[in-house]
């Protein structure tokens, strides 16, 4: 555990920083020095800012901490390139991370919190409960602590992993805001997308500060009664107020929204709900990622290849944009929730 009197560098914003170190009596540039060791260069010690005086590096040690993860398991594919991380926080708590390669480059999955309080019944996440939010720094050093292990650069970060992103509003900005930060990683949020199971007054807030990100919406289900079973928070926000809110997001950033569906046999499968969804999401600017359900021992929800094959089709037909995720790291434990659920158990 870090000194709790100590602050945690890494959460500052750089304003916040360039004040405190105003008030230390340091000139304003000083901020621009540190902000770049830190986020730029991605320093784990203030003794490695060598640009700084031993001073101004002793002082910045008695007043703040530079936060890590300890990585307490790795798992690689040997399927792909997928790499899944069990970090474990400062605190003994432990969050996942999921590096997976495209074409593209190297993208991210990153957890929010620890644990997650929305309950819904697929997601191994919900089963071992919710202990608190994720601060700026821990989301940060997903990143930063991957590309340090990984010997790569993150090109895109998807916020899918443990926790309900909206759930933790105003540290996800923070982190969102470090991140794009020009002085700092300076990653664009185009390429970064957030994935929410429907909160529906956090979208609207979120779809105020127009910041280019994809929002992904697991929706699952077109109605809301069995909704409700699989996503208890469907019970506050039900399916219409929810792609109201979709509706304003994509009015207000002109960004093409995503909608996640798990297709679990005998659920939610059928030529019916595949006909049910399309006229949901008639008319909107919108792509619905069709996901294979990862297998949870605590469940029996299954999915079979070719229903999801004629699932796509169906939409495809009905005039709705539909792909197929591909399954990544499937030899891993790839369910979010899982290494962190054994981990817990085997602690106990």
């Amino acid at each position: 555990m870090f000194d709790l009197n100590k602050i945690d560098i890494l959460s500052l914003t750089y304003e916040e920083l360039e004040s405190i170190l105003i008030e230390i009596g340091e000139p304003k540039f000083r901020a621009k020095q540190v902000f770049s060791w830190l986020h730029e260069k991605q320093v784990t010690s203030f003794s490695d800012m060598t640009t700084l005086s031993l001073k101004l590096r002793e002082c910045l040690n008695e007043k703040f901490y530079i936060n890590r993860l300890q990585v307490e398991r790795r798992l690689a594919s040997s399927i792909d390139d997928t790499v899944k991380y069990l970090y474990k926080l400062s605190d003994g708590n432990y969050i996942e991370t999921v590096c997976m390669s495209y074409n593209h480059g190297r993208s991210l999955c990153i957890s929010t919190q620890v644990g997650c309080k929305m309950g819904c019944q697929f997601c191994a996440s919900a089963i071992a409960g919710f202990i608190r939010n994720l601060t700026p720094s821990e989301m940060l050093l997903q990143v930063y602590e991957t590309q340090r292990n990984e010997n790569c650069k993150i090109s895109s970060i998807v916020l899918m992993g443990i926790g309900e992103p909206l759930d933790n509003f105003d540290n996800v900005m923070r982190f969102l805001k470090l991140l794009s930060d020009s002085r700092g990683m300076q990653m664009s949020l185009r390429h970064v997308s957030l994935s929410t199971c429907g909160i529906v007054p956090k979208i609207k807030e979120l779809a105020e500060y127009k910041l280019g990100l994809t929002l992904s919406v697991s929706l699952h289900c077109p109605y809301d009664e069995e909704r409700s079973k699989i996503m208890p928070v469907n019970k506050k926000y039900p399916i219409s107020e929810l792609l109201d809110a979709c509706r304003f997001y994509e009015e207000h950033t002109g960004r093409r929204v995503t909608f996640e569906y798990a297709v679990i046999e005998n659920l939610n499968s059928t030529s019916k709900a595949a006909q049910a969804l399309a006229k949901l999401l008639k008319g909107m600017n919108c792509h619905v990622n069709l996901i294979p359900v990862n297998p949870v021992k605590e469940r029996n929800y299954r999915t079979i290849k070719k229903t999801v094959i004629q699932f796509q089709k169906e939409l495809e037909q009905l005039g709705i944009n539909a792909t197929i995720r591909r399954t990544l790291g499937s030899d891993i434990e790839a369910a979010c929730g899982q290494l962190r659920r054994d981990a817990l158990s085997k602690k106990a």
